[in-house]
């Protein structure tokens, strides 16, 4: 009876080896049920893609390689970038898990003077100091496309493929982790597309120059061309936006026709992306300004049928004042002062939780409008830039008798203390403007519900008199420098925009670096607590000290002169000085007593408390299997 409960028991184990062995070797062949393993337990889920990343993954068309290049050697004295480092890996791998195969992922650390530095600087990776022993620390991305050849492999993997088309990510910058994978994912979408994105343009000022006088386009058209095939489109003859136009920009539109605004609606309606560049002052359009004798204006833009039909409230004659940004300007007689309607947007103007405006510092625009919701609109308005409370809203013809002489624009100020929002997203749900084509064929009334538009009240932030400097070089050619950010502004926008809309729908996210709310608190009510008699006893502690220097020198200077009374007020000063040190001392303990008994509770909890659960738990399993195998026998 023993020889056959031994051999039952034996067949039962093999069994069961068997299984794991196949369920191993099944899981390290497709990967799949690791994959379905995997389980985010963040508070903030962190490590979950969205929805927007996983269509952009699912759906790429070529294998991709992604070359994570992170020096590891020399970033071991910085704790905070290898933890950063192990974020962006985790990422990078949860999307390769769901590429279907079409990604893969390879680790490189460049020490220095091999082979991988080199590549990682011909590929354009940007090092940053501050590692181990004055190493350079390298942390960026490669992505490439792979083509197959049997015969060649150039990048030496022994996959069968040749390298394509490359992009890079040239440094993973802690501080944009917010946006982490909205830049992989960007990446991916790039890498994945034949040929440069499209974008379309419509423009009532010479943004493109003039090649037959030998005008240049102005600078931030030039920085656009490099990324993007710029389509210039004929506002009077578009019947229609084609749909290979992946952003359509549309600066200073002026009296366009019915044709060319119905075809901008159903644009936006059919999906389209639409930025829209209005200015109720536009300094660069060469209409001649309104004069005394009642001349024509005409250097303001609108959208008015739209932007009803949008539910956005902008005035063409209305221009934002704000004082406290104000930008310094040269007058005729060579003086300076501080123009209230040429403004320079800094950080705390800029939307920080934007892709588009979260890397800036600075975007100087001039006579710029604003706009706000018409009431009873469904829609969002999102700021991507706005004026400071200090602002004031002035006409745009008080502006121009201005011009002369800009201090007249500071006379009578009076702040509306308010923010006015100079460019913004709006997304909504979107209805024609025109009800009456409904019988039109392919005619929409209503897009769908995540319509964007991007609107931007002023036109002159892209010319280069606001933002780019020239000097001569060495050679004799003009060296540009740039003042502002404003071309990467645009850049950004059309950036954003010509991705697809799973790339629109992927938004910043929470950082990985949680604070310690519970220590935070702690800290706040002791400050409230205990910073009152901390200020006091430093007081008494200068004052005491003044006495000091003030008895001391005659003491030295005459010693035997000194009476007893001088010998004990200094005796006494020094006693209360010392005295004053230990209750600043007490001070300080009882600012950190509550937190150091939490990290005590918590090294308890850790150290004694869970190991000790454990213990047990372990104790009484073994202990009941004891009783099971007694009760059997």
């Amino acid at each position: 009876m023993a020889r056959l409960h031994l051999s039952r028991r034996t067949v039962l184990l093999t069994a069961l080896a068997v299984l794991a062995i196949g369920f191993v070797a099944l899981t390290l062949a497709s990967g799949r049920w690791l994959r379905l393993g995997r389980v985010d337990l963040t508070a903030d889920k962190l490590y979950t893609l969205t929805p927007g990343t996983i269509h952009i993954v699912r759906g790429l068309r070529a294998p991709l390689k992604l070359t994570l290049y992170f020096s590891e050697h020399a970033t071991r004295d910085l704790p905070q970038l290898r933890s950063y480092e192990q974020r962006v890996s985790e990422m990078l791998q949860e999307m390769v898990a769901r590429a279907h195969g079409r990604l893969r992922l390879q680790i490189v650390d460049p020490v220095p003077y091999s082979d991988d530095e080199a590549s990682a600087e011909g590929y354009g990776l940007t090092p940053i100091g501050g590692g181990t022993n004055g190493e350079r620390v390298f942390f960026g991305l490669v992505g490439s496309t792979l083509s197959p050849n049997a015969d060649t492999d150039s990048d030496g993997d022994g996959d069968g493929h040749l390298p394509g088309k490359t992009l890079a990510i040239p440094l993973f910058d802690p501080s944009r982790e917010t946006f982490l994978e909205y830049d992989i994912a960007k990446l991916l979408y790039e890498l994945d597309q034949p040929s440069k994105p499209r974008v379309g343009l419509i423009s009532s000022l010479p943004v493109q120059g003039n090649p037959v006088i030998g005008e240049e386009p102005w600078t931030a058209m030039r920085q656009l061309g490099q990324l993007f095939d710029i389509k210039t489109l004929d506002p009077a003859k578009l019947k229609r936006v084609d749909s290979d136009i992946q952003a359509l920009l549309v600066v200073h539109p002026k009296h366009l026709s019915a044709d060319t605004l119905y075809a901008i609606d159903q644009y936006v309606l059919r999906g389209g992306h639409l930025v829209v560049f209005v200015d109720p002052l536009a300094e660069m359009d060469n209409a001649p300004f309104v004069n005394s004798s009642g001349a024509t204006d005409d250097h303001d833009s609108d959208l008015p049928k739209l932007f009803a039909a949008w539910g956005v409230q902008y005035d063409p004659q209305k221009v934002v004042l704000d004082r406290s940004r104000a930008l310094r300007i040269e007058l005729a007689d060579s003086s300076s002062m501080s123009h209230p309607a040429m403004l320079g947007l800094g950080q705390q103007e800029l939307n920080r939780d934007d892709v588009i405006t979260a890397s800036l510092q600075r975007v100087n625009v001039s006579s710029s409008g604003f706009f706000d919701l018409s009431p009873g609109t469904s829609s969002r308005l999102l700021p991507l830039m706005q004026t400071s409370t200090d602002a004031q809203v002035v006409s745009s013809q008080r502006v121009r008798e201005s011009i002369s002489n800009p201090a007249n624009l500071l006379d009578s100020y009076k702040p509306d203390n308010a923010h006015y929002v100079i460019a913004a997203r709006l997304r909504g749900q979107f209805s024609t403007a025109f009800p009456e084509r409904a019988g039109e064929a392919g005619h929409l009334a209503k897009s769908g519900d995540a319509a964007e538009v991007i609107l931007v009240g002023d036109t002159d932030l892209l010319s280069d008199r606001l933002w780019v400097s020239y000097t001569a070089s060495l050679l004799g050619q003009p060296q540009l420098s740039a003042l502002a950010n404003n071309g990467d502004f645009i850049t950004n926008i059309a950036d954003n925009l010509s991705g697809s809309s799973a790339l629109l729908s992927i938004h910043g996210r929470v950082s990985s670096q949680r604070p310690f709310t519970r220590v935070l608190a702690l800290q706040s009510v002791a400050d409230q607590k205990f910073l009152a008699k901390k200020q006091e006893l430093q007081r008494e502690l200068a004052a005491t000290r003044s006495h000091l220097s003030e008895l001391q020198p005659a003491k030295a200077a005459r010693s035997d002169a000194v009476s007893t009374e001088q010998r004990g007020e200094i005796e006494q000063f020094l006693q209360r000085q010392l005295e004053i040190n230990k209750e600043l001392r007490s001070v300080q303990h009882q600012f950190n007593a509550e937190i150091d008994a939490l990290g005590l509770r918590l090294k308890f909890i850790n150290i004694v408390l869970v190991p000790a659960l454990v213990a047990l738990v372990g104790l009484l399993y073994g202990w009941r299997r004891s009783m099971r195998s007694r009760r059997r026998v």
